[in-house]
């Protein structure tokens, strides 16, 4: 993958996130500085904090540069702003113009809204992310289904593969019940979540020297 689609696939990956929420992400979701992606309106309408990486800054950074160009651009040519909930709508009417409350992964053109009947710049839609990603299992000649969801069930894996506690991942994914999360254990390669034997740990462990011959 390369590109826009790629930089989304990194993101969902690295964040554990869920498509929508992956697709939803607006401009002020991301706290580059801190490392954080804010989730609003999660999967039971829960918000949650998860990971954000380091290692895709620069990659957002240039995306969002990009995107600076793109909003100037949508204002200049009077285009409505992009969809509000009705509560923000009415607490705040022209936020959808502001720059902090632009979709981090807009259609390429502006489309009609069906409910409102205005034309303006929607995310992203979930079936053209699908394809790209069904695309890229292709090329990779995997033999087993992909789908975007596999991202989020990947982050969570090798989450616990690395040694993270359970508690802390069942937080990142935004799992009401330990149950759900627990689920990845049965997923790792490696049981015990992924931890060395002290064996293992305990410094350069020599082997025994070997015995003298005897005379």
């Amino acid at each position: 993958m390369t590109g826009t689609p790629r930089l989304m696939a990194e993101l969902m990956y690295g964040g554990g996130l869920r498509l929508l929420e992956l697709l939803r992400l607006r401009v002020h979701h991301l706290d580059l500085a801190r490392g954080r992606i804010q989730v609003y309106a999660g999967k039971g309408d829960k918000d949650r904090s998860t990971l954000l990486p380091d290692g895709l800054k620069p990659g957002l950074e240039r995306h969002l540069q990009r995107l600076r160009l793109l909003h100037e651009e949508d204002r200049a040519n009077q285009l409505p702003g992009v969809w509000m909930s009705e509560g923000l709508a009415r607490k705040y009417p022209h936020a959808g113009e502001q720059w902090e409350w632009q979709w981090v992964f807009p259609s390429r053109k502006p489309a009609l809204d069906p409910v409102s009947g205005v034309i303006r710049r929607h995310h992203v839609t979930d079936s053209t992310f699908q394809t790209d990603i069904r695309r890229a299992a292709h090329l990779a000649k995997f033999s087993k289904r992909v789908t975007p969801h596999l991202l989020r069930h990947c982050f969570a894996t090798h989450l616990l593969e690395c040694g993270t506690d359970i508690i802390t991942v069942q937080e990142l994914m935004g799992h009401s019940d330990i149950r759900t999360t627990r689920i990845y254990l049965h997923c790792m390669k490696k049981p015990g979540l992924g931890v060395k034997s002290p064996f293992d740990q305990l410094g350069q462990w020599a082997p025994p020297p070997e015995p003298k011959a005897e005379r």
